[in-house]
């Protein structure tokens, strides 16, 4: 059995040089027990099953796994966390990339810390033209932590599979189609899981903030979804009234016009 799965979510992949790229970052880890259980997830496009195809030829520790109808990420990730032999499971998003030693810090950190149920990592943030900025993590996050974003990057994410698998993995349905993540972290932390940021770069996470500028990157009825996800996990937490202002917050976000949240949203990297 390997000591790590790697799992994937792919959808409509148009460029094969990123995903291949953002593959080829797990595939030459300095860590090398693991899997790597990547899901199509309803892809409508012929060039993802070719992608994909091309890709599980590469290495003998790919599995490619999919279904005809796409049902989201919480759904993909779920059915790959059910095939899951690893003692642990690393996230990989198709897009971003993996530093070498991510995997080898990540397992050794969880091994020599028995009390953190997961961890992360702050990263570099990136596009096409390079590295533009930072994402930053609190490195011990705690309930409060939660109010203003949620506290970890996803896609740079280990857990020890038992607890993962134990809490049901992803909750999927409409109003978590968007906040998944955010979901998924606060129904841990409710349940007295803790997780833990690693303060190296490990990860290089990709946001192409120049389409941003004319167009909001996340539509209005997601960012009421997420207020739901908010008051639903906030209320989980026992965070009390003082929570309330942060409920709304993604929706007051969303009415601030694209320019000026496009520059907001910028600086926050910087």
């Amino acid at each position: 059995m390997p000591e790590v799965s790697v799992i994937m979510s792919v959808y409509n992949a148009d460029n094969y040089n990123i995903l291949v790229n953002s593959v080829n970052s797990i595939l030459n880890q300095s860590f090398k027990d693991f899997e790597f259980i990547i899901c199509d997830d309803g892809s409508s496009n012929k060039e993802t099953r070719k992608f994909l195809k091309m890709i599980s030829d590469l290495d003998p520790r790919i599995k490619v796994i999919g279904y005809d109808q796409n049902r989201g990420l919480a759904y993909s990730r779920n059915q790959c966390i059910n095939v899951c032999r690893g003692n642990y499971i690393a996230f990989q998003d198709d897009d971003d990339i993996s530093e070498p030693n991510r995997l080898e810090e990540e397992v050794a950190f969880l091994n020599s810390h028995q009390q953190y149920a997961f961890v992360g990592t702050i990263a570099n943030v990136f596009n096409k033209d390079g590295i533009w900025g930072k994402f930053r993590t609190p490195e011990q996050p705690t309930k409060k932590d939660f109010l203003w974003n949620s506290p970890f990057l996803n896609p740079s994410m280990m857990f020890r599979t038992s607890i993962l698998k134990k809490i049901g993995g992803f909750r999927v349905n409409k109003e978590t189609r968007r906040a998944e993540d955010y979901d998924l972290f606060f129904r841990l932390y409710a349940k007295g899981y803790k997780g833990y940021n690693i303060q190296t770069v490990l990860f290089n996470y990709r946001i192409n903030i120049e389409n941003e500028k004319n167009k909001k990157y996340r539509p209005m009825k997601d960012r009421i979804s997420e207020a739901k996800i908010r008051y639903k996990g906030f209320k989980m937490l026992h965070l009390g009234i003082g929570s309330i202002p942060y409920v709304v917050k993604p929706v007051i976000i969303g009415l601030i016009p694209n320019r000026i949240f496009y520059t907001i949203r910028k600086n926050r990297y910087k």
